[in-house]
This record gives C-alpha cells, structure tokens and sequence, in this order.
C-alpha cells in the first residue's frame, strides 16, 4: 500500500507533457480540425458571408432614416429693403369696378411722376422693413424619412442570391481544407506508426547482429575465425546502433510533427491505438459510381459550382444597370424657425409621399460591356470546372489503381518475408555448422531487415491509400470545429 501511495504521489508531480496517453486516429483528426488557424478563419469567413446574407435580405425592407442638423448665419432673412410702399385701390359704383386710387388733374386724368413716370397714388398701403424680417441665426433642422423599393431592376433578388451562394462558397471550401488537414494527420498518424515498427524492426535487427558479434568473438578465440571477420561484424553492428539512433530520432520528430498538428505541445506523449500493425485482411471491394455522384460529393467541384451561381448573380446585377428602378418614400420634415408659419421661434414640420422612377438613357454602351464582362467571368469558371471534372476523374482512376496496387504489394511483402525469414534461419544454422561464413549471415540479415521494412511501408501504404480514396471520391468525413465527435 505504501508502495503505490508513493508511485501515485510520483505521477502527480511528473510534468503534464511526460503522461503519455493513448489517442486513436479520429481523436487526432477531431483535434488537428478543431485547433487548426486555417480552419477557424474559414469558420469566421462562414460567418461573414451568413452576415452578408442577412444584409441582404434587409434590402427588400424599407429603410427607415432620420437625418438632423444644426446652422448658425450670421445674417438674418430681410425680405425688404426698405419700407414697402403698395397702392390701393377703391370700388367705383358706376363702373363696378376697383379703380386705383391716383392722383388726377382738372381734366380727371391720371398724373405722371415727371422724373419715374408712373402714376402717382393718393394712398398707399404701407408695409414695414421690420414686417419681412426674420430671425435665421440659429436655425435647427430634421427630418425623419422612409424609402420602400419598389423595382430595382432585379439587383436586390440578384443581390441576395450573390449572398446565399457566397456563404454556400465558404461553406464548401471550410469543408476543403479540413479534409486536407485530415489527410495531412493521416499522413503524419502513420508516419509514426511506421518509425515505431521500424524502431522494433531496428532493435531486432541489432540484436541478430549482436549475437552474430558474440558468436564471431568467440570463434576468433578459438582460432576458428579471423579478425577479419570479427572487424567485418563490427562494422555491420556499427551501422546497426547507426540505424536504431536515426530511426529513434525519426520518430521522436514525427510524434512532435503529429501533436503539433493536432494543435498539442510538441512534448506531448501521445502512444497511438494502431501502434501495434496487424493484418490488413483482403481489400475492400471498390464500388462502382457513378462519376455525377462523386461530382456532386467533391467539396473544391461544389465550391466552383457556387462560384458559378455567384457569378451568374453578378451577371444580373450588371443587367439591373440597364433596367429602370422605382422607389417609394415619405419623409416628416421638421424646422426651427418653423418655415411652414411665417418663420416662428418653435418646431413645426409635416409630411410628404412620393415616388422616384430613374431610366437609363444613354451611357456610351459602359453598362452593357459590364455586363458582358460579367457574362465572360461566368463562362470562365464553368470552364474552370469542366477541366476539374476532368481532373477529377483521372485522380479517381489513378486513386483506384494505387489502392488495388497497395495490397498487391503488401501481399508480395508477406511472401518476401516468409523467404526472408526462412533464409536467415538458414543462414545462422549454415554458420553454426561452419558451411557458411559471416559475410553469409550479414547478406541474410540484411535481406530480412529489408524484408520486414517494405512489408511495414505496404501496411502503411494500404492506410493511406484508403484515406486518399476516401478523399477523392468525395467520402472523407467533414470534422466539426466545435466538437469532439460529429
């Protein structure tokens, strides 16, 4: 009991990134998604492009704005020069008329002002300079308005469809990247699961030659080897320590290149499930499909698909250019002097409605070879994903073949390794009986380290080439940044 209190103390006070801990490949795909800086700026690009949509969608509402401001003029509005002088006139009963009031001679005819030459009236009306002048020094303005569009050409409609097929874009490519973040984990998972089984494969490999050191060392002894091939043996054990140091240091480095993808402390002890290769067992049959369905799957065909949507509303933005667009509006419009009653020192205001329709006339053909333009970036990208549909099936053609051609090999390797093996035992056993020499052994050695080396790279040729198959043909799982499990 003492004992294990003490060795539960002694893991309590051992660094966090000594603790090794078991992962299996879709915890560090989970990881390598969720804290990938490429991914997060897709995820915030997704949402961008959902705010851009909402915007959007705000187009078809009325807009309601309310504008104010504030004037200091240093003059006031005088209407009048001076003093106004009008004249009046008079209702003549014989005549049923309103006569003017002038001044008339003996004969009862009006008199001219010699030096204007107008008429003189005998009353005038006056009004004062000070009746027609008002107070604008300070002058406080607002108005509180609402436009409604009515048509617009089919911008708004095609405005919103940009939108949508924007954050479909985004979507799409987040997708993208994730599943070349899982490849490169892939990669990199069994990368390591290779070093280790070579670092084993290694360790085994340095242990043969050791007893075969051992062995020679004593026949040296006993006068039934030479030096020679003591110094030979050295040397192949030399290499042997040489290879262990590398393959070790290898592997050190793929585990701090996997936690660093995983977004983990590159000290970080990971001890990976499939550490341990087993049979592969019979390759999975390969179902026929249809090239439309793996078109449809394929996350970089989808986000050139969406571009063509895009582009395609950008054509009709273009095209609403040339189209007439009516709007609607009302306004409360409110001043202080109020303008509306003789220029009171109080708010007063009112309310108007109309409406604004705007023709295009004329513009030297700018509008239309915009929308030609937009015409020609549409076409190039349907271009664009022809040649990748085209791509796309080579590299489903060529992923197909590499992945029947894996356990083609790994099935060789098995073979090659059972001879291998058998011939190492052969060789020792001829060495023991002094038929064969240890050059003999060394060149068996050899040919079962190799044996055992490919027969290890085809296992993990076999895991790669599904991951790779699963990529191209549109299956690979798309990870959720915000979770641990889909």
């Amino acid at each position: 009991m003492l004992r294990f209190r003490f060795f539960t103390l002694l893991l309590a006070l051992l660094p966090a990134g000594l603790l090794a801990q078991t992962v299996s490949l879709d915890s560090c795909r989970n990881m390598a998604v969720r804290n990938n800086k490429t991914l997060r700026m897709a995820e915030e690009n997704i949402a961008s492009a959902g705010y851009t949509r909402k915007a959007a969608r705000a187009a078809y509402l009325p807009g309601v704005d309310f504008t104010g401001g504030y004037t200091y003029n240093q003059h006031q509005i005088e209407l009048l020069g001076a003093d106004a002088k009008l004249p009046t006139m008079s209702f003549d009963p014989q005549s049923m008329k309103y006569e003017m009031n002038l001044l008339k001679g003996p004969d009862g005819v009006p008199v001219k002002d010699p030096q204007s030459g107008s008429y003189i009236p005998t009353e005038v009306a006056v009004i004062p300079k000070e009746a027609m002048s008002f107070d604008t020094h300070n002058v406080f303005a607002g108005a509180v308005t609402l436009t409604q569009p009515v048509f617009m050409g089919g911008q708004i409609r095609a405005l919103n469809a940009i939108a949508r097929y924007a954050e479909q874009a985004a979507t799409t490519a987040r997708n993208a990247a994730a599943q070349e973040v899982v490849y490169a984990v892939d990669e990199a998972y069994w990368q390591v699961v290779s070093l280790g089984e070579k670092r084993k494969l290694a360790e085994s490999f340095l242990e043969l030659v050791d007893t075969l050191k051992h062995d020679v060392d004593v026949m040296v002894r006993t006068g039934v080897a030479t030096k020679s091939d003591a110094l030979t043996v050295e040397v192949k054990y030399n290499e042997a320590q040489i290879a262990l140091t590398k393959v070790t240091n290898g592997l050190t480095l793929s585990r701090m290149a996997l936690a660093q993808l995983c977004g983990l402390p590159v000290d970080t002890k990971m001890v990976l499930e499939d550490e341990q290769l087993h049979r592969t067992g019979a390759p999975d049959r390969l179902p026929t499909e249809n090239m439309a369905d793996i078109y449809s799957r394929r996350q970089d065909l989808a986000t050139l698909r969406a571009g063509i949507s895009l582009l395609e509303g950008r054509e009709k933005m273009a095209l609403g250019d040339m189209l007439p667009k009516v709007a609607a509006f009302g306004a409360y419009s409110f001043s202080n002097p109020n303008v509306n009653h003789g220029f009171e020192k109080r708010f007063g205001g009112g309310f108007n409605v109309g409406a604004m329709v705007t023709i295009p006339i004329w513009h030297w053909g700018g509008n239309y070879n915009k929308y030609k333009a937009a015409k020609a970036q549409t076409n190039m990208q349907r271009l664009l994903l022809e040649d990748a549909q085209e791509k796309v099936q080579l590299q489903v053609q060529q992923a197909r073949f590499s992945y029947d051609e894996a356990y083609k090999t790994y099935d060789m390797t098995l073979t090659n390794m059972k001879s291998a093996d058998e011939n190492l035992r052969q060789a020792q056993l001829g060495f023991r009986e002094g038929v064969l020499t240890s050059e003999d052994v060394i060149r068996a050695q050899t040919a079962w380290v190799q044996a055992h080396s490919e027969k290890i790279d085809a296992q993990i040729g076999i895991s790669l080439c599904r991951t790779y198959l699963s990529k191209v043909l549109g299956t690979l799982d798309n990870y959720d940044l915000h979770s641990e499990k889909r």
